[in-house]
């Protein structure tokens, strides 16, 4: 069951409710009883690993594609 954040609108408190995902907000500050909103906080989003790009792409010469990429040449 997830934790959500409020905070109310009037004396600006903060406070957590335990809530399934299927029940209403709380609309309510315990405190004062003024109108409360839940606060959303960004996911932060961590890529571990030291092969994530490496791993996860496309083979380097996928069909359709021709042959090896031309070479650029040496001028003495």
């Amino acid at each position: 069951m997830p934790i959500y954040e409020y905070e109310c609108c009037f004396c600006h408190s903060r406070f957590e409710q335990r809530q399934h995902f299927d029940e209403s907000a709380v609309t309510a500050c315990p405190q004062c009883h003024g109108k409360a909103r839940r606060v959303l906080h960004s996911v932060p989003v961590i890529f571990k690993g030291s092969g994530f790009y490496t791993t996860d792409h496309r083979s380097p010469n996928p069909a359709g594609q021709g042959g090896e990429k031309p070479k650029a040449e040496v001028k003495d």
